[in-house]
């Protein structure tokens, strides 16, 4: 499965959709990028401020909520106006997953309902190429955050519960600008997580 692309909203229209709880975790991350501190630092810092609203029923409005019968959806929430970060709702159905991938950018996210399953791979050299290697599988319920920096950012996220799941993540770019979060999709055989 590919990874969709994003809803093409302006930002006028992606700001009036913003909840008073979105605006003011938005602000908490303008603030810690602001600071202009190393990229793994700046992700854990921006997940420090992502973990208090996960869960807050006032954080996305219904139309955010909505997911898609063909594939995980994504909502830009925000775009920062200097491109230095955007915030992004994945909405996924039972048994959608994203495609094995890395990103442009350090990324923070957080799981704000249902459950999500993650496979991390590690790139090892092989003879004149590489090949992934799964390190680690992990569960992230309700509540769960993380964050991480290219190089070495490589997985495949999956709900495989029965109900929707549905997940924060703040980027170190403009993906509204730049269309995806992805940098990278690798060719995985017989990987079913």
């Amino acid at each position: 499965m590919t990874a969709p692309s994003l809803p093409t909203a302006s930002r006028a229209a992606t700001a009036a959709r913003m909840t008073s709880r979105l605006d003011a975790f938005v602000g908490e991350v303008r603030e810690v990028v602001g600071r202009g501190l190393p990229p793994e630092l700046t992700a854990y810092l921006a997940g420090e401020r992502l973990r208090p609203h996960l869960g807050a029923a006032d954080l996305l409005t219904e139309e955010q909520r909505q997911g898609d019968p063909e594939t995980y959806r994504q909502h830009l929430l925000h775009a920062e106006r200097d491109g230095s970060f955007s915030v992004v709702a994945l909405v996924w159905l039972p048994g959608q997953r994203t495609c094995v991938h890395d990103h442009v950018s350090w990324c923070v996210t957080g799981v704000h309902e249902g459950e999500e399953s993650e496979r991390r791979y590690r790139l090892v050299p092989d003879g004149p190429s590489a090949r992934l290697v799964p390190t680690e599988d992990v569960v992230n319920p309700l509540g769960a955050v993380c964050g991480f920096a290219p190089p070495g950012d490589i997985h495949r996220v999956r709900n495989a519960g029965t109900s929707t799941a549905i997940s924060i993540h703040v980027y170190g770019a403009d993906i509204g600008r730049l269309g995806s979060s992805i940098r990278r999709v690798y060719d995985v055989q017989a990987d079913e997580l």
